[in-house]
């Protein structure tokens, strides 16, 4: 099972929040606080990072797995 982390508005603010999870990760004021908080975790647990629009539509994903073949970052 995939432990993605989603960067998502969260009632003025924005949340840190895995999938079927029932509290966020963190809750800050900022997106980009918000992105940097989930690019953390993401790199701890090697996973990828999904990051929402203030409606729910999704943004971007950078992925932070161990990937055998990576395609080459032409975002960073």
């Amino acid at each position: 099972m995939a432990k993605n982390v989603h960067v998502v508005p969260h009632n003025g603010q924005w949340a840190v929040k895995r999938p079927h999870a029932q509290r966020p990760s963190a809750i800050l004021p900022t997106q980009g606080a918000a992105i940097d908080r989930g690019r953390e975790i993401a790199k701890n647990d090697h996973s990828e990072q999904i990051i929402h629009r203030p409606n729910g539509q999704i943004r971007d994903s950078d992925s932070y797995g161990n990937d055998p073949c990576p395609p080459r970052d032409t975002k960073h």
